[in-house]
């Protein structure tokens, strides 16, 4: 009788137990709200260092940033230690979700609508963070950025795909480091280095770890049939009017970057000289960011459309449902960039596109950007001509077994 009593003692207790851990549990934020909220900490952060003399040494603003990062990285480990499994692709998010509101906060004091919070880390930190370039770019990581983190964490914890959106901000993060640093140090900033600004170096290195993890992942492929599949790959360009408009599109931003890459090479033909001087003269800007873009469209954009063409050409390239959105991703950063920074007030008058010549060059640089897009948005919504070939014969099987 007593043992009958004990078992059910601790049986209730048990139940109890668990019961009180689910509740528990259901009361907890979801993860990407307790991630938004940390990330909210980040201009209080900002603000208490600008009012403390101590911390606006070139050094322990590097330290204290390093110390900053590993808290949020402390706080978001005990935020999902009741989870089973997380990716680890869930911390470069949530830590980048802290770093987008910085940049936020940096844009908004640089243009005017807030103060307090940057001066010392512009000062004894990163100065060319008051670049329009830099500032631009800090919109995007603080909107768009922050936006897609919270999306990808979201999916992340509800068992749903974000690969893609994943692959998206890979695009646009790389895109965003392999110009900004190089511009710093060819730039009029490179003889301003301060040691807060090798704090981007794991910043530039993560974006190609995580996109290598992204595209080693399988591929979330839609349901198409096999007829359907063979039906498309059995037309060609011509047969195909969206894609040969947008090869012809890519052809035409293949063009347009080479031009541009000879121009900031200091190209000796008229055609260079007019454009630099009367359309874009923000190409010459000697903060550097501007030549950086345009040599990286020369030697990594260009490849990249050749391949995208081949794509659009040759049947059974599933690739192509990656690299479209990835390349997307970094053209939509790139050109919001360089498209921003060459209107701001940050950008001296004399770099500025000329307000006569401000159509025709707007124009191109919103096709560079929309074409990549439009592409990947074409991919997506009818990828039966990029799956993998069908074997001959395996349709007509397939209908003997309906």
């Amino acid at each position: 009788m007593t043992s009958e009593l004990n078992f059910e003692t601790y049986w209730m207790a048990d139940t109890l137990e668990q019961q009180s851990n689910i509740t528990f549990s259901n009361m907890r934020p979801p993860v990407e709200v307790s991630v938004f909220l940390l990330s909210l900490l980040a201009p209080g952060v900002l603000y208490t260092m600008n009012n403390i003399p101590a911390l606006q040494e070139p050094l322990p603003i590097l330290g204290m940033g390093m110390v900053v990062l590993g808290s949020v990285l402390l706080l978001l480990l005990l935020t999902v230690r009741h989870k089973m499994k997380v990716d680890p692709l869930f911390y470069v998010f949530a830590e980048f979700s802290f770093t987008s509101m910085v940049g936020l906060t940096n844009a908004l004091e640089q243009d005017g609508f807030i103060s307090g919070f940057m001066g010392f880390y512009l000062k004894m930190g990163e100065p060319h963070l008051s670049t329009a370039y830099a500032v631009m770019m800090s919109y995007w990581e603080g909107v768009v950025h922050f936006v897609l983190f919270l999306t990808i964490i979201h999916r992340m914890f509800k068992g749903k795909s974000y690969r893609s959106l994943s692959l998206l901000w890979a695009g646009s993060s790389i895109a965003h480091q392999i110009v900004l640093i190089p511009g710093v140090v060819i730039g009029k900033y490179g003889l301003n280095i301060r040691p807060a600004f090798w704090r981007n170096v794991p910043f530039f290195l993560v974006p190609f770890w995580a996109a290598s993890l992204l595209f080693s992942r399988p591929r979330e492929l839609p349901v198409v049939t096999a007829d359907k599949i063979a039906a498309e790959q059995n037309k060609g360009l011509l047969s195909r009017p969206v894609d040969l408009l947008l090869s012809l599109v890519l052809v035409g931003a293949m063009a347009f970057s080479v031009f541009r890459g000879f121009v900031v090479l200091d190209c000796p033909l008229d055609t260079c000289f007019t454009y630099i001087y009367q359309y874009e003269p923000y190409l010459k800007d000697p903060v550097g960011f501007p030549r950086v873009m345009m040599l990286v469209y020369l030697f990594y954009a260009l490849p990249l459309l050749t391949v995208l063409i081949y794509g659009l050409k040759t049947p059974g390239c599933s690739w192509m449902l990656d690299l479209t959105i990835f390349f997307a991703g970094a053209m939509a950063q790139a050109q919001w960039c360089h498209i921003g920074a060459s209107l701001h007030s940050r950008t001296p008058f004399t770099y500025r596109i000329p307000a006569d010549k401000w159509w025709p060059v707007i124009t191109l640089n919103v096709v560079l950007t929309a074409a990549p897009a439009l592409l990947a948005l074409r991919c997506h919504t009818s990828p039966a001509y990029f799956m993998k070939p069908v074997p001959k014969g395996q349709s007509n099987k397939e209908k003997k077994k309906n």
